[in-house]
């Protein structure tokens, strides 16, 4: 790819966290461009597109992988339609950034990454906490054995407000929130496996949609094959703010990263103590976000490997299938 053209990148998805990527790449990666958006919701794409001045709109996504001057794809649509893009956008040579989860299948996971493969381009997945500086430091910190051998971990998400029940989908707190926490886990546990999984989880928050399969509370023990053990927690309402959190115990030392903070200002009355608190993951993380669309650029013009690739979103969702199998069995399962 030549090195002093501009990145053309093609956007599909047009509703909140793909209009976030797409503004993100129009103002925040330098040398790439957003160059066209594919929505099939009617005036989607033309509302984004005339906000950041793009050219190309699209109604079917299909056109956008046909495109000849699109480099790149990113994929913000829903997740159910995520696993056959992948493919589509493979087989149409493009490089590919898809926001997680790629699937909520081990087969179709499998399928997308073949086709990846197949195709020889390039296919990051968007776990932005592995962007994040002081996840990113945390893991060079365990890889490079400062505190020893890891020995527990922790990871949780918890969103600030649950919104209307009715809207999600069944198993989403561990195919779509939990998702994050496990990746998180297996990024921070460098080398390691997950072999079994045991969840307790229920409808803490909304009661009456537990008929519906609609878990909104869960804590998950992961064991790995290098003896650790882990944890990963999701609440669905955290009046208090967005939260996201880790920490690793080795034996030689302890991590502790994340932060609710919207800053390090702490405002003293008499009163107490306060600070403000973010309520938008894209404002919590917005720095992870735009560090890894410019790492998706850096490696669609240097082939290297992503730091979030399709083998990691399957390492993922292997463990947030068996959490399932474990709710469902009420018992632990081994991966």
């Amino acid at each position: 790819m030549n090195a002093t053209k501009p990145l053309r990148l093609g956007l599909i998805g047009a509703g909140r966290m793909g209009s976030f990527h797409g503004r993100t790449t129009a103002l925040h990666v330098p040398g790439a461009c957003l160059a066209a958006i594919a929505d099939p919701t009617p005036g989607q794409a033309a509302r984004l597109a005339q906000e950041l001045e793009v050219a190309k709109v699209y109604s079917d996504p299909q056109q956008l992988l046909d495109d000849p001057d699109i480099d790149g794809v990113l994929i913000g649509a829903p997740s159910a339609l995520h696993c056959e893009l992948v493919v589509g956008a493979a087989r149409a040579g493009k490089g590919i950034f898809c926001e997680k989860p790629m699937s909520w299948s081990m087969e179709e996971i499998d399928r997308a990454i073949a086709a990846a493969k197949a195709a020889g381009v390039i296919l990051q997945c968007g776990f932005n906490r592995r962007f994040a500086k002081s996840f990113r430091a945390a893991h060079e910190a365990v890889a490079a054995g400062r505190i020893g051998t890891p020995q527990s971990l922790r990871s949780l998400t918890r969103d600030p407000a649950f919104g209307n029940p009715a809207g999600f989908r069944k198993w989403g707190i561990f195919l779509e929130t939990l998702i994050h926490d496990f990746d998180t886990l297996n990024y921070l546990n460098p080398g390691a496996r997950a072999t079994e999984v045991h969840v307790m989880a229920d409808a803490l928050i909304a009661p009456r949609y537990k008929d519906r399969g609609l878990l909104d509370t869960a804590v998950v023990s992961i064991r790995y094959d290098n003896g650790a053990i882990a944890v990963a927690e999701a609440s669905f309402q955290a009046v208090y703010g967005y939260d996201v959190r880790a920490e690793v115990f080795g034996s030689a030392g302890m991590l502790s990263m994340g932060s609710i903070a919207q800053s390090d200002l702490l405002s003293y009355g008499s009163d107490g103590i306060r600070a403000d608190t973010q309520r938008m993951d894209t404002d919590l993380l917005r720095d992870a976000y735009i560090a890894e669309l410019n790492h998706f650029a850096h490696c669609l013009r240097s082939g290297e490997t992503p730091r979030a690739t399709g083998e990691d979103a399957r390492a993922a969702l292997a463990i947030a299938c068996t959490c399932i199998e474990s709710v469902e069995q009420g018992k632990a399962i081994q991966l």
